[in-house]
């Protein structure tokens, strides 16, 4: 099966917080656990380096756009690869690859009559000089009556013409902005409404897509759809590649969804492989972000995918809720906000993963406290299932001199094993992630306890067969849960692997690995609960809030 992944494009201008690992930790769960199943599994993203919000940041560091993207596209790189993201491909959409597959999708949109020109009133700021792109127009969204700016409110999730705020001002200069006219380019949205019905009708019978991305999609079918503005007076960005119009760029909402395609085809040429395989309609997809950008994957992406005649629309819309901080809204601008930089340095990765994914805002926002997240390395991580492994390993390793004893399996918690591979599957092919991991930790925990009655520190003595039964049976279960662990948590799983000698893991039981155990250490250490006060310190002191 042709499996692919697209992770939501975090904008260059900041550093990643953890707000964004919330909602895009997912897609690595399913790529590394669609490969152990032994699918043609491919998955991308990228920094989205175009558009307003970077050239807002540049022009407050007196850097220029690039150099601020090549900052953060680096700085996402080296964070991504510290918490185990396993990309086929990250890019970026500043990339001249990128600047021509975009190009390509507007002219065979435009060669399908999908795109027509328009003239247009836009927001002109006299003071600057310039037309304004949406992002700086802000203002009172006409919709909820709160802060807004002009391309989507953020409160409501409505799709905004920034002409629509109330109250406007220059994001630059803060003056009240005019209109003057000026053309673009416009995308045929409304053509697509009845397809794009049938299609998320589908996708709701078939339970493929997060409740909250059917709501929100419903409400804008409901509203009906009205075409859109695909071309904007920019500076940073793809050039329109019509003549007399390459002065002006490919608006940003259908420039960056763009990037899961030429990611794809990125790969394939840098692989010499073919990513069509990808774009057919019997292949799996999913799409990963937070719900602000529901309507990008859920309507414009699929719309667009229609209108070049492509056939692999996505299957599962995999949009999460918010994460606040400390029962706060994560505030960027307020510095309310724990940066991914700093907590990798601190704290194991699979802390991390382990913690974002049990508490992940699947369904509704969920929160981060640094004293949850202390308690449930310790208790869960390390008291569950780093004391389970350590315990067993360490045992054999001072009364069998390291050499796993030829015991029997105990057959009920073999089919126990057994049983794990598909309900946990299933539940991560469906998005349940939080409720996979649940279900392993319920049976670390079972495990824990049938260690606690063999006692196999006293069956050693009495018993010597039977210990040597407990303890094959617990190395059975150690195997087998760093395998079905690994797409969750896949640092301690690799220690593990490398400690019993296991070649691969794969998603079926495993039945053989070394009896020879070499270099066992604790996989977690304990975070001293010191550490909750003065981590919530210290977020209070960077603060403004």
């Amino acid at each position: 099966m042709n499996v692919l992944i697209g992770g939501a494009w975090p904008y260059a201008n900041g550093s990643l917080h953890l707000g964004h690992i919330s909602s895009l930790l997912s897609g690595d769960t399913l790529a590394r656990y669609y490969r152990m199943k032994g699918d043609n599994v491919l998955y991308v993203s990228g920094s989205d380096c175009n558009g307003t919000p970077i050239t807002i940041r540049a022009k407050q560091e007196g850097i220029t756009p690039v150099e601020l993207a090549n900052k953060y596209h680096n700085e996402f790189n080296e964070c991504f690869d510290k918490l185990g993201f396993t990309y086929d491909c990250y890019t970026r959409t500043d990339s001249e690859y990128h600047h021509r597959i975009v190009q390509e999708i507007f002219l065979s949109l435009l060669n399908n009559d999908k795109i027509y020109k328009k003239e247009i009133e836009q927001a002109y700021c006299i003071t600057c000089e310039q037309f304004l792109p949406d992002r700086f127009v802000e203002g009172r969204c006409p919709n909820c009556g709160k802060d807004a700016r002009g391309d989507q409110c953020d409160h409501c999730s409505k799709i905004l013409d920034p002409l629509d705020l109330h109250e406007k001002q220059c994001k630059i200069c803060g003056d009240l902005p005019t209109t003057r006219n000026t053309e673009h380019f416009y995308f045929k949205l409304s053509t697509f409404q009845e397809k794009l019905e049938e299609y998320v009708a589908n996708a709701k019978n078939k339970g493929l897509w997060r409740e909250n991305a059917i709501k929100l999609t419903e409400r804008y079918l409901k509203e009906g759809l009205h075409d859109r503005a695909v071309s904007r007076d920019l500076s940073n960005g793809v050039s329109v590649p019509v003549l007399g119009y390459e002065d002006k760029k490919v608006y940003v909402w259908i420039e960056a969804v763009s990037g899961y395609y030429s990611a794809t085809k990125k790969w394939a040429e840098a692989n010499n492989k073919n990513d069509n395989s990808f774009w057919r309609k019997d292949t799996k997809s999913y799409y990963i972000h937070g719900k602000d950008n529901i309507p990008f994957h859920s309507i414009i992406w699929p719309s667009v995918l229609l209108g070049i005649k492509e056939q692999g629309l996505p299957t599962h819309i995999v949009s999460n809720e918010y994460l606040t901080v400390e029962k706060k809204k994560l505030s960027t601008s307020k510095n309310w906000a724990v940066w991914v930089p700093d907590i990798i340095e601190q704290y194991h990765p699979d802390s991390i993963r382990y913690f974002l994914t049990i508490n992940a805002p699947e369904n509704r926002d969920s929160d981060f406290s640094w004293r949850e997240f202390v308690y449930s390395h310790n208790s869960e991580l390390l008291g569950a299932y780093g004391n389970f492994v350590n315990r067993t390993l360490k045992f054999i390793e001072k009364s069998f001199k390291g050499v796993k004893p030829d015991g029997k399996i105990d057959k009920q918690i073999k089919k126990e094993v057994q049983k794990l591979y598909p309900k946990v599957g299933i539940l991560i092919e469906e998005t349940h992630f939080k409720q996979a991991l649940d279900d392993l930790f319920e049976f670390i925990r079972s495990a824990n306890k049938y260690f606690d009655m063999q006692q196999p520190w006293i069956q050693v003595r009495e018993s010597p067969e039977l210990s040597k039964n407990t303890l094959a049976t617990c190395v059975y279960i150690i195997a087998n849960l760093a395998q079905l662990l690994s797409p969750f948590l896949p640092f301690s799983s690799g220690e593990i692997k490398e400690i019993l000698g296991i070649p691969a893991f794969h998603w079926k039981p495993i039945e053989r690995y070394s009896t020879t155990f070499k270099n066992v250490k604790p996989l977690f250490e304990r975070i001293d609960v010191s550490t909750i006060d003065s981590e919530v310190e210290k977020l209070k002191e960077q603060s403004s809030l």
